[in-house]
């Protein structure tokens, strides 16, 4: 397997949609606007398997201090090859000199994140969220 990584998000509606699908995530029943939203993100990095979007992470960013990492999902059956790590390391990077790095997590993700340097925040609420409509 010889997967690609590209800093760019120009992917098409198509392949997003896919991607957030393979995860049952409800963003994917949203293509248009999951299209914009990735084309409006501060930064993006995607990994590829020849033409297929297998990985993506995406940052939301004030440009200076504060770096949100939002979306970061790998295809369920590309997931325990590094890919997740490899998307996290190369955005890391960029958001280097970022004073804070934010993420959510998910219950059963928490100790990959934990092993690229996040911690929970003291005093902190679990995240409130609304629905999407």
């Amino acid at each position: 397997m010889d997967i690609r990584y590209s800093h760019s998000n120009e992917i098409n509606k198509v392949e997003l949609r896919e991607l957030f699908l393979s995860v049952d995530w409800e963003s994917g029943k949203h293509p248009d606007e999951l299209h914009q939203a990735i084309l409006n993100s501060h930064s993006v990095v995607t990994a590829w398997d020849g033409e297929k979007l297998v990985g993506l992470v995406n940052a939301l960013s004030d440009g200076v201090m504060t770096a949100y990492f939002h979306y970061m999902l790998v295809r369920p059956d590309y997931q325990n090859r590094e890919i997740g790590k490899e998307l996290m390391t190369a955005i890391l990077g960029k958001y280097r000199e970022y004073k804070t790095k934010v993420l959510i997590s998910y219950e059963g993700a928490e100790s990959f994140y934990r092993a690229l340097g996040f911690r929970p925040e003291q005093g902190t609420v679990p995240l409130y969220i609304s629905e999407l409509v």
